[in-house]
């Protein structure tokens, strides 16, 4: 049995990404914002992925407009009550993401919704302990930009149902046809990782004088084929959530490459978060 009613929580980058695909499926969608300002927003950065798709070729016109008339953003947390799957898809902060999931836990109705997370690496059981169903909550963890990345690691908890697990397999892999890998819950997951210490160690490298940002990344574009250098990379992630995976990294295994630099810390702080700040690593035209 397909997922149809889609609700997400959370419309920036990633929320946004998350919704526009699951609308692009079929499903019908709404996105829950904190506020009205923070709705209209994200509906506005949905549609305008939407027109690139269109003008892309991606997408028809009539594409475009029966997509649109399948999501709804809102600011109403109460509009989430009859979805089937919610996905959570706030800011990478521990006692804001498990406060989501236990307001979740009171307002969607249906005893077997699911609730997922696209966390970077917040531990799955820490979110799932704040509900009443952890058997259904489980890690959906989607890759930005969502509508062209085709990868999600699915997270199962210690308490995650088997049931659980395969039906957001099928939405995920069939519904969306994105590939899907399965990672143990644990901090990180699979992909971060493997990328957040070598994404930490070019800054240690930049913020040592070593070498430029530009020379860090013509390095590995063009030395080892990368599609995009380290730096140019946080900057794409974001490097408050750069800075927000590694804490939680550093907190689980205690292991200094998972330390965040200075540099990266003090960027955070001063609102230098990359592209969707305007500046980073480099700096970007909004």
């Amino acid at each position: 049995m397909t997922l149809q009613k889609i609700g997400v929580v959370g419309c920036g980058l990633m929320g946004a990404g998350i919704a526009e695909v699951s609308a692009r499926s079929g499903c019908d969608v709404v996105v829950v914002e904190a506020t009205d300002v923070a709705a209209k927003s994200g509906l506005d950065r949905i549609e305008k992925s939407l027109e690139k798709a269109a003008q892309r070729g991606k997408l028809s016109d009539a594409d475009v407009v029966a997509i649109s008339k399948r999501l709804f953003v809102t600011h109403d947390f109460d509009a989430l009550a009859d979805r089937e799957l919610v996905i959570e898809a706030v800011p990478e902060i521990d006692e804001l993401k498990v406060d989501v999931f236990r307001r979740l836990s009171q307002t969607v109705e249906a005893a077997d919704a699911i609730l997922a997370t696209n966390t970077s690496s917040i531990p799955i059981m820490k979110l799932a302990m704040a509900t009443n169903r952890p058997e259904q909550v489980v890690g959906l963890h989607f890759f930005n930009p969502v509508p062209v990345l085709p990868l999600v690691e699915v997270v199962r908890s210690l308490l995650t149902s088997d049931d659980t697990a395969r039906r957001v397999g099928v939405f995920a892999g069939d519904q969306l046809s994105k590939n899907l890998i399965q990672s143990q819950d644990r901090a990180g997951f699979i992909v971060n990782a493997l990328l957040i210490p070598y994404i930490l160690s070019a800054i240690r490298m930049f913020e040592s004088g070593f070498a430029s940002a530009e020379d860090i990344d013509n390095g590995m574009v063009h030395g080892c084929a990368h599609p995009m250098g380290p730096l140019a990379l946080a900057d794409l992630i974001g490097l408050d959530t750069t800075a927000a995976v590694a804490q939680s990294m550093y907190e689980e295994f205690k292991e200094p490459l998972y330390s965040a630099p200075p540099l990266l810390l003090r960027m955070v702080d001063a609102g230098l978060l990359g592209r969707k700040s305007g500046r980073g690593f480099y700096t970007y035209n909004r």
